[in-house]
């Protein structure tokens, strides 16, 4: 018989690209011969797509970190369906996954999607990563998997596959038009897309930005949840550069903003994985500046695909901005060849692969 997954997750949110290399890999998985459900939305983009493809959607989604709903609805799913594995996406669905499993013949595989916030020493993180019923952790980085060994009473529990991507995926962005959001023709343009958290480093993005020369045509744009709030309001205002930081907020077309620019900043200071906003930046030839935080290094190799400094170095950060400002045939290099590393590296079919094998070594199915 064939191999049975059941995937819990929450696909009712807004943007396709959130969670395509996800949904895109369990669709990878059904082409392979993999017997495949998954509990989600029905009736939204992710959900028709999987079921067009042919996969049993499951209406329903876990809103809780414990629901006896939710636990009876799994486990009702899990006993009628007789899965091989369980693989688990977000905190509802991992505790009232876990939960449900128990007692069934099925084997319970968590998702892990950044580093830190896991301790033997919490009693909550029991009821999700660290509770004994988990077989396996996928983990998106390598970073993320260096950051359990510690925590993981069981290393060989921890398994890192990257998220997979398709360059296909992103041909049709239409590339917008930056002087709609203020920015003068011919400028420099560096993005940062990220909700507004001090874990993010916007606050760094800026202070660099007070670092650089006077009177370059360097402009800003940050993009994102709040970031056209306080306190990067108060912050923007402060800068030298003032006049040149664009404050964007949320934006649906976030894609074409990047794809516009010349350099896409991610300043973040701690609590990273393998960041979508770097990726698709990478994909769309925007040269990359991050910080070694997290999967960041691993996605940038520094002074190829892009630039890497250390979190919460403002002066580091200017640098790397000023080095891509005056060497603008090294920053077109560099946007070359970050396309080509995620094309090369970060393959949808090595995901899906690297999935196949994991529930082939954990059930003994072929």
């Amino acid at each position: 018989m064939a191999l049975k997954i059941l995937f819990i997750t929450n696909y009712d949110k807004p943007g396709i690209h959130n969670i395509r290399p996800e949904a895109e890999m369990m669709i990878g998985l059904k082409r392979r011969g993999v017997d495949v459900e998954v509990m989600t939305r029905r009736r939204c983009y992710w959900g028709e797509r999987l079921a067009e493809a042919g996969i049993p959607v499951h209406d329903f989604v876990p809103r809780r970190k414990f629901s006896l709903e939710a636990v009876r609805t799994i486990r009702r799913v899990l006993r009628e369906g007789r899965h091989d594995v369980v693989h688990l996406f977000n905190n509802p669905a991992i505790v009232n996954g876990i939960v449900a499993s128990l007692g069934l013949p099925v084997k319970v595989v968590t998702y892990r999607g950044q580093t830190g916030n896991i301790s033997r020493w919490d009693p909550v993180c029991y009821l999700t990563h660290l509770s004994p019923r988990v077989s396996r952790i996928v983990c998106v980085a390598e970073a993320v998997r260096q950051s359990l060994l510690g925590v993981v009473y069981d290393p060989a529990k921890l398994v890192t596959i990257y998220k997979g991507h398709d360059l296909a995926w992103y041909d049709g962005t239409v590339r917008a038009d930056l002087r709609e959001l203020g920015v003068p023709e011919g400028a420099f343009t560096v993005c940062c897309v990220a909700n507004s958290r001090p874990r993010k480093g916007a606050d760094v993005l800026i202070a660099a930005a007070g670092q650089l020369p006077p009177g370059l045509p360097v402009h800003f744009l940050l993009i994102g949840q709040d970031m056209d709030q306080e306190p990067m309001l108060g912050l923007a205002a402060a800068s030298p550069y003032r006049d040149n930081i664009h404050l964007i907020g949320f934006r649906e077309n976030v894609l074409g903003v990047v794809a516009a620019c010349n350099v896409a900043v991610l300043p973040a200071v701690k609590r990273e994985g393998l960041p979508k906003t770097v990726i698709e930046a990478m994909v769309h030839r925007v040269t990359p500046v991050v910080t070694t935080t997290g999967g960041n290094a691993e996605l940038v190799e520094n002074g190829i695909s892009g630039l890497v400094v250390p979190p919460g170095d403002a002066g580091a950060l200017a640098g790397a901005i000023l080095r891509l400002y005056r060497n603008p045939e090294e920053t077109r290099r560099m946007g070359e060849a970050a396309r080509q590393r995620i094309g090369l590296h970060f393959r949808l079919e090595d995901s899906v692969t690297a999935h196949l094998r994991l529930y082939q070594d954990l059930t003994g199915k072929a």
